[in-house]
C-alpha cells in the first residue's frame, strides 16, 4: 500500500479546490472577485485546476474605482483574454455620475470606500448569490473573524456575531431571497504561503510586485505612489524611489515599500523576514481601529 501524504501547500490547494467546488454545487449564480492582485490571481489559477478541462464556471468580477494602477488593468485584460473568461466590471465612476455615491474631497480623499456601493449594485444587477474572494485571515483582525462561507443579508451586510458553524468541512449555503454569500477559499493561507505557491506554480504577476522606479511621496508614515488625481500637501514632495507593491488596490490608499526584490525568490525571502503585515501599508485601514470591520459590515469585500 502506497503511503501518500500531502505537503503544506498541497493541503492548502486541495482545501481551496474543495471550497470552490462546493460553491459551484450549492449556488446558482456565483462570481469570482478579481482585483488584479496576487491573491485573486492565485484564486483564478486554483479555479482553473478545480474545474479543468472545463472553463472556470463563473465570471470574473472587478470593481473598478477609476483610480487603479494602469499595470493592473493591463494585466487584468490580458489574463481575461488568455482564459477566454467573462469579465464583469462594476464602475465607481458610474456610481458617482449617477448620484449613487458622493466622491470624497480633500488631501486624503479616496474612492476605496465607494467600492461597497458599486459592489452591491453589481450584485443586484447580475443577481449573484455568491462571490468568491481572495481575502485571508492573516491579513487583518476583522478578516480573521470570517468563515469560509460568509453570509450577507438582503442589504449586503455582514454580522460578525451571527455566523454559521463550519464543522468537518460542512458548509451551509442556505439563504433567503435577496441574500448572498461571500466565500473565501484562501482563508487559511498566509502571505508567505501565497508567495511560495506562486513560486511553485510559476504564476505570472503584474510588474508592480517587483522592484521598479516610481514617483512617490511620504504621508502618515507610508510611501504612496503618485498619480495626477492625488493632491499633495505643502509639506509633501515627490521623489523617485526604488519600490514595489506588496498589496494592490486603489492608488489613493495603497502604500508601496522600498525594495530591491526583482524575483519571486527575493520576494519570498523579503516576506519571510518582514515583521509587518502587508495591510500595514494600506491607508484605508488606518482611518480607525475598526476601519475594516466597519466597511465589511456595510458590504465591503
Amino acid at each position: 500500500m502506497t503511503n501518500y501524504s500531502l505537503n503544506h501547500l498541497q493541503e492548502l490547494e486541495a482545501e481551496s479546490i474543495f471550497v470552490m467546488r462546493e460553491v459551484a454545487a450549492q449556488f446558482e449564480n456565483p462570481g469570482l472577485l478579481f482585483s488584479g492582485g496576487k491573491d485573486s490571481i492565485v484564486m483564478v489559477h486554483i479555479a482553473r485546476k478545480a474545474f479543468w478541462p472545463a472553463r472556470i464556471p463563473f465570471p470574473l468580477v472587478h470593481i473598478d474605482t477609476g483610480h487603479n494602477f494602469e499595470e493592473t488593468l493591463i494585466f487584468r485584460d490580458e489574463m481575461v483574454g488568455k482564459l477566454g473568461a467573462k469579465l464583469i466590471v462594476g464602475s465607481v465612476q458610474e456610481a458617482i455620475d449617477s448620484g449613487l455615491a458622493t466622491e470624497e474631497t480633500g488631501f486624503s480623499a479616496s474612492r476605496n470606500m465607494l467600492q461597497t456601493i458599486s459592489l452591491l449594485s453589481t450584485i443586484e444587477k447580475y443577481k449573484f448569490d455568491a462571490l468568491l474572494g481572495g481575502a485571508r485571515r492573516d491579513e487583518e483582525k476583522a478578516r480573521a473573524k470570517e468563515r469560509f462561507f460568509s453570509h450577507r443579508d438582503e442589504f449586503g451586510q455582514w454580522d460578525p456575531k451571527n455566523q454559521r458553524p463550519e464543522l468537518w468541512n460542512l458548509f451551509n449555503g442556505k439563504k433567503k431571497i435577496g441574500e448572498h454569500f461571500r466565500v473565501f477559499p484562501l482563508s487559511n493561507w498566509t502571505e508567505l504561503d501565497v508567495w511560495m505557491y506562486i513560486r511553485r506554480e510559476n504564476i505570472e504577476l503584474p510588474s508592480l510586485y517587483f522592484t521598479h522606479e516610481r514617483q512617490v511621496f511620504k504621508r502618515d508614515g507610508m510611501l504612496l505612489a503618485w498619480a495626477p488625481f492625488m493632491m499633495l500637501k505643502d509639506t509633501e514632495q515627490l521623489e523617485t524611489r526604488t519600490v514595489r507593491c506588496r498589496t494592490i488596490g486603489d492608488m489613493t490608499c495603497t502604500g508601496v515599500v522600498l525594495s530591491e526584490a526583482n524575483s519571486i525568490d527575493d520576494i519570498v525571502a523579503e516576506v519571510a523576514a518582514s515583521r509587518e503585515t502587508e495591510r500595514g501599508n494600506r491607508a484605508d485601514d488606518k482611518r480607525s481601529e475598526s476601519a475594516m470591520e466597519d466597511r465589511k459590515k456595510e458590504g465591503y469585500f
